[in-house]
Formats: structure tokens, sequence, C-alpha cells
């Protein structure tokens, strides 16, 4: 498969074939599965706890005499039977987080890219570089590209007027070449990828070296 690459305003400057193997059958699904779900799993906090009968504040002191009161027997202010008393089998903190192996992972960002390549969602510019770090500006730079809300932009190194230009556009999110993701690749209307960070991704998938 080729990638066309473009400037910023849709005019096409190279195309080259992409560096690693398409993966063009149902292999990689189920690793795209686990990742996701891994990854969906390591963004839980897990700290939500009850308080048991011992972690709950109160008295010792029996509440009442064991006979003769006419009431049932009770030991404990502290019971759960007793509002304010404690939880039986209450949610204690808990790690979700799932391991998934490198091997693993590198399969389902293959796949989630091969994929996105495939639906002609992924588009490849030389560069973006910004005057100013203003929404006005970034909308007008990209608009060309038909790229506005529901786009992920991959770029490399720190790009601090990109960063702040596209704060304020509604699902518009900016990450780089070495920490792409497949739950990343997979969120996003569009993906635009600058050539060096697409060169990044190709690295990360098998390819020694991009000319």
């Amino acid at each position: 498969m080729n990638i066309q690459i473009s400037d910023l305003q849709g005019n096409k400057l190279a195309e080259r074939a992409v560096a690693f193997e398409i993966i063009e059958n149902a292999r990689g699904t189920q690793a795209v599965k686990d990742t996701v779900v891994a990854h969906l799993a390591a963004r839980r906090q897990g700290t939500r706890k009850a308080k048991t009968v011992g972690e709950v504040s109160g008295t010792n002191k029996k509440p009442w005499r064991q006979k003769g009161t006419g009431r049932a027997r009770a030991g404990s202010f502290q019971s759960p039977l007793w509002p304010g008393g404690g939880v039986v089998f209450g949610p204690r903190p808990h790690d979700f987080s799932i391991k998934i192996n490198s091997r693993v992972k590198k399969l389902a960002l293959r796949k989630a890219v091969s994929e996105r390549l495939r639906a002609g969602d992924v588009i490849v510019v030389s560069e973006i570089n910004l005057a100013s770090h203003k929404t006005k500006d970034f909308m007008s730079a990209l608009a060309p590209l038909g790229v506005f809300k529901g786009s992920l932009l991959v770029v490399t190194g720190a790009n601090r007027n990109l960063l702040l230009a596209s704060a304020n556009v509604p699902d518009v999110r900016v990450t780089s070449g070495d920490d792409l993701t497949t739950y990343q690749v997979l969120w996003p209307d569009k993906i635009v990828f600058t050539e060096e960070a697409f060169k990044k991704v190709e690295v990360r998938l098998g390819v020694k070296e991009v000319a």
C-alpha cells in the first residue's frame, strides 16, 4: 500500500510505499480488543472503598443488656444491620490493570493503523508549523485537509503552538509518533501524521530504519 505525502494545502508532494506489512485479514483483531480493554482498565482509579465493622466510628459498648428488654440481642453499634454500621463485602481498593505483552501491543497497533489506512482515514503531511498559538490560525491552517473536531494529530517532539492552538477545538487531540497507542488510533474520524511522525510509527511496527 502507498501513502501520499502532501502539504497543509492538500497539494501532493510525494508518494511512497508503507514500510510495514499491512494486515488485511482477521489477524490481530483479538489483539486490538485485548489492548483496548487493558487500556481502559488501566484508566480506572480503583480507589472506591467502604468501611467494614472494624473501621466505622463508634464505641465497643453493648447497646443494651442481653436479656429482659424485649428487644433483639445486639452487641455492637457498628453492626451491618444498623444505620451507619459497617458494610459486609463492600468495595475495596483494587488494581484493575491488565498486563499485555509487547508483541500483542505491537500487533494491535499494526492492525489498527492498517485498518485506518485501508479506510482512507489517514493523512500524511510534510510538517505542521503554526506561526502562533491562536485557535483561528490552527483552524485555517488545517481547513484544506478537512480536519476539524474528531481528529488526532500525530507529530514529533513538543510543538507548543500546536498544543495551545488545538486545545479549544472539541475532540482534537495531539500526540507523538513515539507515544501513539492503539486506543488513540481507533477513536478519531481522521488521523493526521507529519511525515517524521509516520516514520516513527513505521519503526515501531518493525522497520529498522526508514530513509
